[in-house]
Order: structure tokens, then C-alpha cells, then sequence
């Protein structure tokens, strides 16, 4: 039997498959192996195929690598899996340490040693330091042919998916494929390129109007592209994912072609200038367009700036996507207010249950991440997902968190809201309600056009840090539209990007406060980058952020007596908003619940 990957996958897979791998590398002359979590095409979320990561280690978490070499083993993760790697991997097997630390382990642990990796699943950026590193340490990183853990795996590796390819309608993307193909293809140009190479499944969706169902949890179809200059295109596929639908819908200007004939299409590129990201596509393309004798154009994909500034149909569709969704999360929210609150279930029935009430809305294609609900102790780990026996259920008087999110034609949503049982305690409602405050200065922001998220992350922080308290992830990532629910570049952080917030991006607003060992709290809402006005006397354009995201905030956590008036406003704007949209989609004790959560405080 073929293996398939979740989230339960047997922590005995190191004991079972390491000698395999061991064995392949010692017939490759290679004391140690590089095994990122990303694949061929740098996804976060894996068609089994390619869960090398977790075939060798046990785990699945969407972010991670190992490093293995004959007579040890080292598993990189990072504050989000601290809960599910214990469970997934063996502690005999693998010393376990911090996603970041990779380049500075093989500094120390590779002296003199000769580490392969295959350069289709690291990108050029990512090798940087790791090439860094193995000099300092005397090392050789060789680049391999084959691939030793595809050897070793063998037949039991699963096949490639095969998800039908299939137009995505105008009426949701807003603009033919026939009008991005020449906006890109100009933009190609204007960089003194000749063609571009795609290889992001995120951005052959996006430019050929198209979806499949190759990686989980996000409707992507994997494949490459070649767009020229002129807007005429190559698109290489698994010619089984070919419907008849296709070729109609791309027209004479878009070649499909085989996946196999790619190589030989890079090859052909000889001579011309050709675009390429170097921290979206893998090494194996740089490498084999300088043996072709192309001149290699570095830069960011064309398509990611467009892509992420969503058009007008794109905003409207995540408008509609988030009512039917928060009308979803309303019904799942009275259900924890009421039925939770007496039966007190296991975090893996809360799952159950929210992605139930989403399905029930008849529009959801998948979710858009798998659902966490962290009781208790476990809603301190921000990504928390319930694995095996860290599965709590939960308890009186202390909190439930819950993120999920919906993949619909329209858009993609992604929503946390943390919820009491039993009642509160005074430091619970202190904490929750600066949590609130910081999500609040987020959600009413006003910020000069051109501004990056990382100039408004400390804005965010700003009520946390004056009560000496913060939180170590990010205030807000991209989201696509009917694509990743993670999208770059934009993203507000510590550590974020210069990249400007403009016009029609999607983002996260989700601060938070994590007591370890006891509970945690986040609040999230998506939100649009839009145009705001400008007051008397200002004198430059402005940007804010209009919501997109309406489900009730709980009231029996929120300290009314710390919110400003301008906070409290907003609380009970907000709710009357959610009322106003969400209400017309629901009925019976559920819509009189809803009016009770989003009475005025």
C-alpha cells in the first residue's frame, strides 16, 4: 500500500526509514542530507508525493527541514510545532532545534563532511547561507542528480497527483487571462527581459485564470510556465490534468504542453534574457538556464504584485465569501456558547464541529488551512493542531482558541476568536482586552500610501508593549483569493518586508498573548487596503483598511472599563456590521444568540 500523510503519521517512520535513506546516501558518497519541507515548486502545503520531510521524520507540520547524516539526525522546526514534532518524531533519532538555526548547525556539525541536497527543492536565496555555512565548516554541499530519499522511498511513494486543470470564471478573477498575459508580458519587457519563467503554482492560477486540486487545502494546479515578452505563453503540464475545457479556455496564444518538455524548452531559451525569482523557484532552473547559455534575469515574480493587489470583483467576491463564512462561525460560536459549555468536548470535536457548519454552507471547495483549536494549555502554541495524545478537552474556566478558514470560489477566509468557558477570570479579561486594543489600533489605522507593514507593526503592539507584554509571530500576512491563504508579499511584522501595503491587498490582523502552559488568546479579522480620506489640512494620500471579516468578539472577555471611547465605538460598530451582514443568514436560536453577542456594550 502506497503511503498517504496526516496528521497522525507514526513517529516510528525515522527507525524505518533512515537506514533506507542512509544506505542510498552511502552509495552517493554523501555523509549527510539536506530534506526541507518545501518541494519542487516551494509550497507550504504538500501533495503527499512530496512529503519527504515527513516520510523520513514523522512530521507534517507545513514548516521545517532535517539534516541527516550517517550516525545522527536533526529536526528543525519552528514555535508553532513544538507540541506536534514531540508527538511525530523520535527523540532517539532526531535532536530536535529551531527552524532558523540550520546554517549555523552545519557550521558545527558538518566539518569536513560532504552534504548533498537536490537543487530542484531549494531555492538560490534559501542556499545562501547554507553554502555559507558548509564553507565555514570545511564542508562540500554537492548538488545531486538523484535525489538518495526519492531512491529509498521507492515504490511506496505515492504517484503525483493528477487534479483535473480547470478555468477559473472572469466572473470571480475580474480580468481575462488574455489581459494579464500582456500586462505581465510588458512588464517583462520593461525589466530588458525576453521571457519569464513561472513556477509558482500560486502564480500559474493567477495569470491563466485557472485552479486545481494538486496541493492541499489551496486549489492549485502544479505546473510551469514560459511567458514572453509578447504575452504568448508555454504551459507545461501533466497531460492527464488536461480536460477538454482547457485548451478552449487558453486559447491560441497559451501552448500546453508536457511537463517532460520543459527541459528542453529551457534549453531553447538560449541566447535570451530570461526572468527568474530566486526566492520562488528552485536552483535546478537557475542551474540549467546558465548551462543553456541564457542570461539570467533575477527578480521578483511579475505576477506577485498584481496578484496581491486584488481588482475590484476580487474584493467583492471576499466580501460575499466572509458573510457566508462568518454566518458559518456565527452558528459555530453559539454552539460553543451553549452546547460546549455543558458537554465540555475534546479539541478534535470543536474541529469537527466548525468545519461541519462551513461545509453546511453548500460553497466551500476545502478549507484553507487545517482548523486549530488550541483548550487550555494548548491555545499558548500559536499553531497548535489537536495530534494525538496532546488532544485536550476542554475545561471550565479557562479559554478555547479556534482559526480556521474556507477556500470558496469567491475567496478564501482565515478567522480566530478565542471564547471563555465558564467564567472568566479578571486576568483573562485583562489580557483578552489588550489583545483587543492592539487588534482595534491595527483595524482603524490611517498610514501614508507607499507605508510597509513592518512601520505599522509596532503601532499594533503598541498597547501590549506600554503593559511590558508582546507576542513572537507576525501582526498580519497576505491572503489570495481563491488561492494560499498565506500570499506575499505583503505582510505586516517585526521582521516584515519594505514591500508597500497598496490598494486591494489582503491582509491578517491577529495579535495575540500566549501564557505558556496555562492559555492563549488571538483575535483575527481579514482586512482590504483601501483609500482613506484625508482630513482637512492633510496633505498626502492615505491608506487604511476596510473589514472583511464579521463574527462576534466575545463579550464576556472584554474589560469594557479599559477600552477608550474610540475603542468602544468601534466594538459596538463593528458588532452592529456583523448583525447587519451576518443576520439575514441565519434563523432560530442562533440569530437571537447572534443579537445578544452584538448587543452595544
Amino acid at each position: 500500500m502506497r503511503q498517504t500523510f496526516d496528521e497522525t503519521t507514526d513517529p516510528s517512520f525515522g527507525a524505518k526509514h533512515l537506514p533506507l535513506l542512509r544506505a542510498e546516501m552511502a552509495k552517493q558518497g554523501l555523509d549527510g542530507f539536506l530534506i526541507p519541507h518545501e518541494d519542487e515548486h516551494q509550497n507550504e502545503y504538500l501533495p503527499d508525493a512530496n512529503e519527504r520531510l515527513a516520510w523520513a521524520t514523522g512530521f507534517t507540520g507545513s514548516a521545517g527541514a532535517a539534516v541527516v547524516f550517517q550516525d545522527r539526525a536533526s529536526m528543525f522546526t519552528d514555535g508553532r510545532y513544538t507540541v506536534q514534532v514531540k508527538a511525530q518524531t523520535d527523540p532517539a533519532l532526531f535532536e530536535r532545534r529551531d527552524l532558523n538555526d540550520v546554517a549555523a548547525y552545519l557550521e558545527t556539525a558538518a566539518k569536513g563532511a560532504v552534504i548533498g541536497y537536490d537543487p530542484r527543492l531549494h531555492s538560490p536565496d534559501a542556499l545562501v547561507a547554507l553554502k555559507a555555512a558548509a564553507q565555514k565548516a570545511g564542508a562540500e554541499l554537492r548538488a545531486v542528480d538523484a535525489n538518495p530519499l526519492d531512491l529509498a522511498w521507492g515504490a511506496d511513494r505515492p504517484a503525483q497527483p493528477t487534479a483535473p486543470v480547470v478555468p477559473h470564471e472572469d466572473v470571480h478573477s475580474g480580468e481575462s487571462h488574455a489581459s494579464k498575459r500582456a500586462r505581465i508580458g510588458k512588464a517583462v519587457a520593461d525589466a530588458g527581459a525576453d521571457a519569464v519563467v513561472l513556477t509558482a503554482p500560486m502564480s500559474i492560477a493567477w495569470l491563466f485564470n485557472v485552479r486545481g486540486g494538486d496541493v492541499i487545502r489551496s486549489p492549485l494546479p502544479i505546473g510551469q510556465a514560459i511567458l514572453a515578452a509578447d504575452g504568448k505563453a508555454r504551459l507545461f503540464l501533466d497531460p492527464v490534468k488536461v480536460t477538454n475545457a482547457l485548451p478552449a479556455w487558453l486559447g491560441d496564444d497559451v501552448r500546453i504542453e508536457a511537463t517532460e518538455q520543459l527541459p528542453a524548452a529551457l534549453d531553447g531559451l538560449s541566447g535570451q534574457k530570461v526572468m527568474i525569482d530566486p526566492s520562488l523557484s528552485s536552483a535546478w532552473y537557475f542551474d540549467r538556464l546558465d548551462a543553456a547559455g541564457a542570461t539570467v534575469v533575477r527578480a521578483m515574480d511579475p505576477c506577485a504584485i498584481p496578484r496581491a493587489a486584488k481588482n475590484a470583483v476580487e474584493i467583492e467576491g471576499s466580501r460575499q465569501a466572509h458573510i457566508r463564512d462568518g454566518a458559518a462561525l456565527s452558528r459555530f460560536l453559539h454552539w460553543v456558547d451553549t452546547v460546549v459549555q455543558e458537554t465540555l468536548p475534546d479539541e478534535r470535536e470543536v474541529v469537527e464541529a466548525l468545519e461541519r457548519f462551513r461545509e453546511e454552507t453548500g460553497a466551500l471547495k476545502d478549507l484553507s488551512f487545517d482548523t486549530i483549536a488550541g483548550a487550555g494549555p494548548n491555545g499558548a502554541l500559536p499553531h497548535y493542531k489537536p495530534v494525538g495524545a496532546s488532544i485536550r478537552k476542554v475545561e471550565k474556566g479557562s479559554l478555547l482558541l479556534v482559526d480556521g478558514g474556507g477556500q470558496y470560489l469567491d475567496g478564501t477566509t482565515d478567522v480566530t476568536r478565542t471564547m471563555a468557558v465558564g467564567e472568566p477570570s479578571e486576568d483573562q479579561r485583562h489580557k483578552f482586552t489588550l489583545v483587543l486594543k492592539a487588534h482595534i489600533a491595527m483595524a482603524t489605522i490611517r498610514f501614508p500610501a507607499g507605508t510597509s507593514g513592518m512601520a505599522l507593526d509596532a503601532i499594533t503592539r503598541a498597547p501590549m508593549w506600554a503593559a511590558g507584554l508582546d507576542y513572537d509571530h507576525g501582526t498580519g500576512h497576505g491572503v489570495g483569493s481563491y488561492l494560499g491563504v498565506h500570499e506575499g508579499p505583503q505582510r505586516i511584522a517585526k521582521w516584515g518586508t519594505s514591500q508597500p501595503l497598496l490598494e486591494g491587498m489582503i491582509l491578517s490582523n491577529e495579535p495575540g498573548y500566549y501564557r505558556e502552559g496555562h492559555w492563549g488568546i488571538r483575535i483575527e479579522t481579514l482586512q482590504v487596503v483601501t483609500p482613506a480620506e484625508v482630513p482637512e489640512g492633510g496633505e498626502r494620500p492615505m491608506h487604511g483598511f476596510e473589514q472583511l471579516t464579521f463574527a462576534p468578539i466575545d463579550r464576556k472577555l472584554i474589560a469594557v472599563e479599559m477600552l477608550t471611547p474610540g475603542e468602544r465605538a468601534y466594538v459596538d460598530a463593528y458588532h452592529a456590521e456583523t448583525l447587519a451582514k451576518v443576520g439575514p443568514l441565519m434563523d432560530g436560536e442562533a440569530l437571537d444568540w447572534l443579537k445578544r453577542a452584538c448587543a452595544p456594550l
